[in-house]
């Protein structure tokens, strides 16, 4: 199982970045694909889920209405971020958990692959 993450960039704030998580080793239908990220001297924080390739959505509030994550049929996730904000600078991470054993879709300690992160700016 991998996933690699990609788009990440520098943007100005109100931009708008793409991310990618691209999958191996499964398909997206049995899996929860969750985007992390985390900012210099914080925890990781969780930003959006989807579920068995779009079933369930979820959104941290701080994201809510300007980011929209979504999946193709088999192999990738991707995260929209529109509107962007200096405070959604960090890496970016995308993991992924079989869905049936998720409980909390935002929490980091529930997933048990990750992909490597990838660096989004957003400058003011």
């Amino acid at each position: 199982v991998q996933l690699q993450a990609s788009g990440g960039g520098l943007a100005q704030a109100g931009g708008s970045l793409r991310l990618s998580c691209v999958v191996s080793g499964f398909t997206l239908d049995r899996y929860a694909i969750g985007w992390f990220r985390q900012a210099p001297g914080k925890e990781r924080e969780g930003v959006s889920c989807i579920t068995g390739s779009g079933a369930s959505t979820y959104y941290a509030d701080s994201v809510k209405g300007r980011f929209t994550i979504s999946a193709d049929a088999q192999h990738t996730v991707y995260l929209q971020m529109n509107s962007l904000k200096p405070e959604d600078t960090a890496v970016y991470y995308c993991a992924a958990v079989l869905w049936e054993e998720l409980n909390d879709p935002l929490v980091a300690s529930e997933y048990d692959y990750w992909g490597q992160g990838t660096l989004v700016t957003v400058s003011s």
